[in-house]
């Protein structure tokens, strides 16, 4: 074919691929180019391998060989795990990792989660939050904080404009980094075609939570962070306005430990909600999706009559980069693992079709499979009222709403700690909306030292 590169023809003759080039001659020019460089991107030795694995069972693990983890309870720490984590942030070996990369839709919003509102008063943006949080930490250590976002192809340019407009949020823009999450194409599941999207366009997917990793050392982000002195990275979700983003506390206990990776834990509300369970695998941490867990061990209670099993996870983790380095490489690269999904395609012809059934075969990374891959873990157990409030869906649990009170109920907390007074429903709820900005106080001792006590608080109130 005209115009083909002769290597790229015979990789694609060699792993019979060369229905992608179907109605190439009367392909414009920049369908063409777009393409090549979509082909470019894509491993076919490795789709090969990974299609020709297809059946090899990925066997969850038996209840026999999980046992319950051990949580640090929250009350776990020293002055000095304090001071070493302030000693961490004021040398600058601290980056903070922001998973970004999903839309609004299941909130009825069309652009990209972490520009939606949710300050209780500011009506501030989940990316503002963050942001803000990061800009207090930099100020009060006097060191940046490598702030590092990730994206996805759907959300990439959305999310940098956003950042541009707002001027970083008032971050320095060297210290603010973005990088797309890796996606990989989906292959007919009966052939191992790569599933064409539409003439001239693979379909391709994000390539899991796991995929994160992957991409911030393949975007040479991770090489960077260690040349400039960065030992440790916090990772978060965009959608959990609570988090104690780089807690000094937590940094130190993950330090003392040697730890390569730590993770908070969320006691679990009940035995089917929906978050993925820290458990011993084979003795080492790892996590397993509540749906996944064995029945019986889901509603095992100890002697006090809670859950055995009742470290969720909030997707809140520390790793050390030098660990990371190591995971996302070479044979200790994390493993994909396959999901048999409906994927619209086009065929032979040219016609779009709608599958009625599983056709394709999607391969993704698991943030998960790094957990066991660490020698040195922690788990700290972290209150749900003060850390763990996520937005994901429309209405009812995990929503705006259920965000916004636990806003208003923990910044209330701090007001109350610091001698104020405010007015409480029959439910305990803060019945006034109250909301006190990361750039005013980051948590309860600051803004202490900040307002003076004895007011009621009966109207709305920010603190910016």
């Amino acid at each position: 074919m005209r115009d083909v590169p002769p290597d790229l023809l015979h990789r694609l003759r060699t792993y019979r691929q060369e229905h992608v080039l179907t109605g190439w001659e009367t392909m414009s020019r920049p369908d063409r180019a777009a393409l090549l460089e979509q082909l470019a991107g894509i491993d076919l030795a490795h789709i090969d391998a990974l299609y020709r694995a297809r059946d090899q069972v990925q066997a969850l693990p038996s209840a026999d060989r999980i046992a319950a983890v051990t949580m640090n309870p929250p009350t776990a720490w020293t002055n000095t795990d304090r001071q070493t984590g302030d000693e961490m942030l004021s040398r600058g070996e601290v980056a903070v990792l922001l998973v970004a990369g999903g839309q609004g839709s299941r909130l009825g919003f069309d652009k990209p989660k972490g520009m939606f509102p949710i300050g209780p008063v500011s009506g501030k943006s989940l990316f503002a939050i963050h942001a803000d949080k990061v800009f207090a930490l930099s100020r009060r250590y006097g060191k940046p904080i490598p702030f590092l976002i990730m994206t996805s192809p759907a959300t990439h340019v959305e999310t940098v404009e956003y950042f541009e407009q707002n001027r970083f949020f008032g971050l320095p823009k060297s210290e603010v980094f973005f990088f797309e999450q890796g996606t990989m194409p989906a292959v007919d599941l009966k052939t191992g075609g790569l599933v064409l999207e539409q003439p001239g366009k693979l379909f391709a997917g994000p390539n899991g939570h796991g995929g994160t990793l992957t991409a911030l050392a393949d975007s040479g982000l991770l090489d960077d962070l260690r040349r400039n002195g960065v030992r440790t990275i916090f990772y978060l979700q965009v959608d959990n306005p609570l988090v104690k983003i780089a807690d000094p506390i937590f940094l130190g206990q993950h330090r003392a430990l040697n730890a390569e990776a730590s993770s908070k834990a969320i006691e679990k509300a009940f035995p089917k909600e929906k978050m993925g369970v820290l458990s011993l695998i084979d003795g080492r941490c790892g996590i397993i999706e509540y749906s996944d867990m064995p029945d019986e061990l889901l509603h095992a209670v100890n002697a006090d009559g809670r859950l055995l099993h009742r470290a969720g996870n909030p997707a809140i983790h520390i790793f050390d980069v030098d660990f990371l380095a190591r995971i996302t490489q070479g044979e200790t690269r994390l493993p994909y693992h396959y999901a048999r999904k409906k994927v619209p395609y086009t065929d032979a012809a040219g016609n779009a079709v709608i599958p009625t059934s599983e056709n394709a075969l999607k391969f993704e990374l698991f943030i998960f499979d790094a957990l066991p891959l660490a020698d040195r873990y922690l788990v700290q157990e972290a209150l749900r009222s003060e850390e763990f409030s996520p937005v994901k869906n429309a209405d009812g649990l995990d929503s705006p709403a259920t965000a916004t009170r636990d806003l208003i109920n923990l910044a209330g907390s701090w007001l109350e700690q610091a001698g104020l007074t405010l007015l409480r429903d029959d439910k305990g709820n803060v019945s006034v909306p109250v909301e006190v900005s990361p750039r005013f106080a980051l948590d309860p001792q600051e803004l202490t030292g900040r307002v003076r006590p004895g007011r009621t608080i009966d109207s709305a109130l920010l603190l910016e």
